[in-house]
């Protein structure tokens, strides 16, 4: 495996030209990577590619029944156990806004009516 990355690495290196400029992005990129000795950001940068390789973790999903609607459409987090503890706001909310939509359909159906 190692091997064939390799020379696949060759193989893409033998078909950039010879002169390498300042605006060559392998380039760049190989030199960043470069370790060198004394370097007084190389602890700074380990950790922060240690902090955002640990960031790129996938979280679990709540795999559980279908929620209650929320106003926000946000899914509830991987431990929670399916208990709606709140105080009914979200489902008023929800109710006011269709009966409102309800109300408004009905009074166009009334309004237009007789056309």
């Amino acid at each position: 495996r190692q091997q064939q990355q390799n020379v696949e690495d060759a193989i893409k290196e033998m078909q950039k030209p010879l002169a390498r400029y300042i605006d060559d992005e392998d380039l760049d990129r190989m030199l960043r990577e470069q370790e060198r000795e004394g370097d007084p950001m190389a602890d700074f940068i380990k950790k922060r590619k240690a902090k955002e390789s640990k960031e790129k973790k996938e979280k679990p999903k709540y795999k559980g029944p279908a929620p209650p609607l929320n106003r926000f459409n946000i899914w509830p987090g991987h431990r929670w156990d399916g208990v709606d503890r709140s105080n009914g706001f979200e489902q008023q909310r929800f109710a006011r806004m269709a009966n409102k939509k309800a109300v408004q359909e009905l009074a166009y159906k009334w309004s237009v009516e007789d056309m």
